[in-house]
C-alpha cells in the first residue's frame, strides 16, 4: 500500500474501482440520498473519506445526511480506497477537480498534500481555532502544523501496541514486555516447535512493516533526522533497533514474510506469543468481527478468550533511551485549495461536533478522540468513547474484555504520540518516504540476517536521497 499509517493496519477491504474520477463517483453509490440530499439553498460539497467498509460507509452516509439536514448543504460522498488515494489525489489535481474535504487523511498524506499546495491552511485553523485549541490533544496540533501553520483538523488517532499472552508470561514468570531486555528475554523464553516467541512484519516495500519498526525504534531514541535536518538513521541508536528487530524475528517468529494479514492469523491461532499491531485488533481479538476472529484451541468454547488472556503495551523502551515511546497515527479532515471554503469549513466543525461522535463510534477501537470534549464541558468526547461499544457482527464494550489500564493506556497514548521527521520540521520527508519505504527494505534485510549496521547505513544513504529530491 501506499500511504497508510492507519488502514494498514485495520481490516483491508477494498471497494475495487478504476482510477479515474468518473468511476470514483460511481463508487459512491446513489447520488442524492447516499450523499446526503442533492435538494437544498446551500452550496455542494464533495467528500472523500478514506472509510471503505460498506458498513463504515453506511454510517457515515447517515451522518452526512443530518449534516445536510442541519444545514441545506447538499454533500457528495465519495469513499476512496487507501491504496488507491495517492494515484486518485494526483488525477484530481491535474484535472482541477479535488474535492473540497477529505477525511481520514494521515500524517503522512497531510505532508505530502501540504508539499503540493493541494490543502488550505487556513481553514483549517480557522476552524480549530473556532472549536477552541486547547480542546485539542496539544500533540495532535504539533503533529498536524508546520510551524505556524494549521494544515489539518486532527480527529482521531490509534496507536501501536505490543500484545502478549499474559497467562503464559504469568506461568513462566516473565515481566511484562516493555523493553528491549524484556521483550528478547521473553521471545527467547516461550519460543518453541508450536508457539513462536514473537511475531512481527517484516515484507519489504509494505507500510505496516515500517510502522512496527518505527514503534520499536523510537523508543531506542532512533530519530530518522535530526533537528539540523541531517539523516540520522545510522546512527548507534537506530542500528542498535535494527539489530534488536532483526534478532527477534530471525531467531524467534514464523518463517517468511509477515505481514499485516499473516502476524494476526498467527496469534489468533495461538501460535505467538507476542504480537506488535494497531488498536485496531481490539475488537477483532475479542472475537467481535465473524470475518476476523481468533481461532486458538480455547477460542472456540470462548471467542473472547484471547482477548482476556492478552496484555497490552503502548510504550516500548530500548537501552538508549530513558523515554518510552509512544508511535501512531492521528487521521484528520481537511479543506482542499480549491475548495468551496465556507461550506467545507462547516462540514468539518460539524463533523468535530455533533458529527463527532457519530463518527468515532464507526470505530472506536481505533478512533480514539483527539478532541476531548468542548471548552464548556471538557472531558465530554473523550468520557463518552469510553463508554461505546465496539465490533461489527456482536457489539459490546473494550470493558468487557480488557481492563481499565488497557482502556486508559489508549487515551494517553493517544496526548503522547512520537513520529519520526514531523517534530524536527521534516514532515514532507515523512511523505515522500511513503512511495519507496526503504524502512521496511531495511526490515527485511536485517530480518534475513543481513548486517545492521552496513544495512542502516546504506538505508541512511537512500533516505538522504530522498531528501535531497525534495523541492
Amino acid at each position: 500500500m501506499a500511504v497508510t499509517t492507519r488502514g494498514v493496519a485495520r481490516r483491508t477491504t477494498v471497494i475495487t474501482c478504476a482510477l479515474t474520477l468518473t468511476t470514483l463517483a460511481a463508487c459512491s453509490g446513489d447520488d442524492s440520498a447516499s450523499d446526503g440530499g442533492s435538494a437544498g439553498g446551500g452550496e455542494a460539497i464533495t467528500v472523500w473519506i478514506q472509510e471503505d467498509l460498506p458498513d463504515r460507509v453506511e454510517a457515515t452516509k447517515a451522518i452526512v445526511a443530518d449534516f445536510t439536514a442541519a444545514t441545506d448543504i447538499p454533500v457528495e460522498l465519495i469513499p476512496v480506497a487507501e491504496d488507491q488515494f495517492n494515484q486518485l489525489i494526483t488525477t484530481s489535481a491535474a484535472a482541477g477537480d479535488l474535492p473540497d474535504v477529505i477525511g481520514g487523511v494521515s500524517l503522512a498524506q497531510v505532508r505530502t498534500l501540504a508539499t503540493n499546495e493541494l490543502l488550505d491552511p487556513e481553514a483549517a485553523s480557522a476552524v480549530v481555532d473556532e472549536l477552541g485549541a486547547d480542546t485539542f490533544s496539544e500533540s495532535a496540533l504539533t503533529l498536524t502544523s508546520d510551524e505556524d501553520a494549521q494544515l489539518a483538523v486532527p480527529s482521531e488517532s490509534w496507536t501501536q501496541l505490543l500484545i502478549y499472552r499474559k497467562d503464559l508470561f504469568d506461568q513462566a514468570g516473565l515481566e511484562a514486555p516493555t523493553t528491549y531486555e524484556a521483550i528478547t528475554a521473553a521471545a527467547e523464553e516461550l519460543d518453541g516447535p508450536d508457539l513462536a516467541g514473537f511475531v512481527g512484519a517484516n515484507s519489504a516495500g509494505d507500510a505496516f512493516t515500517e510502522q512496527t519498526f518505527e514503534h520499536a525504534a523510537l523508543g531506542n531514541g532512533c530519530q530518522m533526522v535530526n533537528d539540523s535536518e541531517e539523516i540520522t538513521f545510522d546512527s548507534s541508536q537506530c542500528v542498535e533497533a535494527l539489530d534488536f528487530y532483526g534478532n527477534l524475528i530471525e531467531n524467534y517468529s514464523v518463517p517468511g514474510g509477515q505481514d499485516v494479514d499473516t502476524t494476526r492469523a498467527s496469534y489468533f491461532a495461538g501460535q505467538a506469543s507476542m504480537i506488535i499491531w494497531s488498536t485496531f485488533i481490539l475488537d477483532e481479538l475479542a472475537g467481535l468481527r465473524d470475518d476476523a476472529k481468533p481461532n486458538c484451541a480455547q477460542c472456540t468454547d470462548d471467542p473472547g478468550w484471547l482477548a482476556k488472556n492478552s496484555g497490552v503495551v503502548t510504550s516500548i523502551s530500548g537501552p538508549s533511551s530513558d523515554e518510552p515511546a509512544v508511535f501512531g497515527e492521528i487521521t484528520s479532515w481537511l479543506v482542499t485549495a480549491d475548495s468551496a471554503t465556507d461550506p467545507a469549513s462547516q462540514f468539518i466543525t460539524y463533523m468535530m461536533t455533533d458529527g463527532y461522535m457519530p463518527w468515532i463510534a464507526i470505530a472506536p477501537e481505533g478512533k480514539v478522540p483527539v478532541r476531548a470534549g468542548t471548552a464548556e464541558n471538557p472531558t465530554e468526547f473523550a468520557d463518552a468513547w469510553a463508554d461505546l461499544e465496539v465490533g461489527v457482527d456482536t457489539k459490546a464494550p473494550l470493558s468487557d474484555f480488557y481492563g481499565q489500564d488497557v482502556t486508559e493506556a489508549l487515551t494517553t497514548g493517544a496526548a503522547e504520540l512520537d513520529r519520526w521527521a514531523i517534530p524536527q520540521g521534516q514532515g514532507a520527508l515523512l511523505g515522500a518516504l511513503q512511495g519507496e519505504l526503504p524502512v521496511a527494505t531495511a526490515v527485511n534485510k536485517v530480518s534475513n540476517g543481513a548486517d545492521p549496521q552496513e544495512v542502516a547505513e546504506s538505508t541512511a544513504e537512500a533516505i538522504r536521497t530522498i531528501q535531497e529530491s525534495l523541492p
